[in-house]
């Protein structure tokens, strides 16, 4: 089966991030996210951009119908001929069923591979609790995975190390709550389709890889 559209969705922390780069890498396709998308289309000062500048700056979430738009204009560019890494879309039963109407709408490439990967819930908490961001240059850290050398200092700048205010416990647990309830419709839509892997999250990046890049091959 040859890479076309490929989707990972998990729970906040499970390393979709992490997953979308090297599958990306190994494929040779631009990896996109949704936050990719919405900054690109503003800053292109594109129509869909516009609408989402506006919704942003009210406060308000951006919606399906302007998130399908922005990803029907990222699939229309050059790059994305021979497919994409979605990495956290779609989010939503709606956005799936957008992102098909897309694909069969432009006779390309299909969604060929759908990865699920899966992790313990206090596992995930583990993980997001103890990431440290540098509030200067925004490199990351853990303070039990890749600590930095000297406490509280990124490495690389030298500035401050926090603690993301969503990176608290109870309020990881909260965003698990929602993430269960909002995306097991999305799951049960996607489970059943050709190229659904559900794949076990645990241990270190190139764990999760390794179990992963088989099915590319």
């Amino acid at each position: 089966m040859q890479p076309g559209h490929i989707i990972l969705l998990g729970a906040p922390g499970v390393g979709k991030g992490t997953q979308a780069k090297v599958v990306a890498a190994s494929t040779g396709l631009p990896h996109i996210s949704t936050g990719d998308m919405l900054r690109a289309s503003v800053a292109a000062g594109t129509e869909m951009g516009k609408r989402a500048k506006a919704v942003m700056e009210s406060g308000a979430l951006v919606d399906d119908e302007l998130i399908l738009g922005i990803v029907s204009e990222r699939l229309s560019q050059d790059d994305a001929k021979n497919g994409v890494v979605f990495d956290g879309f779609p989010r939503t039963v709606v956005q799936a069923q957008g992102l098909d109407a897309l694909v069969v709408e432009r006779r390309g490439v299909g969604i060929t591979h759908i990865f699920h990967i899966v992790l313990d819930d206090e596992e995930i908490v583990t993980r997001l609790a103890g990431r440290r961001v540098c509030e200067d240059c925004g490199a990351i850290y853990h303070v039990q995975y890749q600590p930095p050398r000297v406490d509280g200092r990124c490495d690389r700048c030298g500035g401050v190390l926090r603690q993301r205010k969503d990176d608290q416990p109870e309020v990881i647990r909260h965003r698990l709550t929602v993430y269960r309830t909002e995306t097991a419709p999305l799951v049960a839509y996607y489970r059943s389709r050709p190229g659904y892997v559900e794949v076990d999250g645990s241990g270190d990046a190139a764990a999760v890889t390794n179990r992963i890049l088989p099915f590319l091959r």
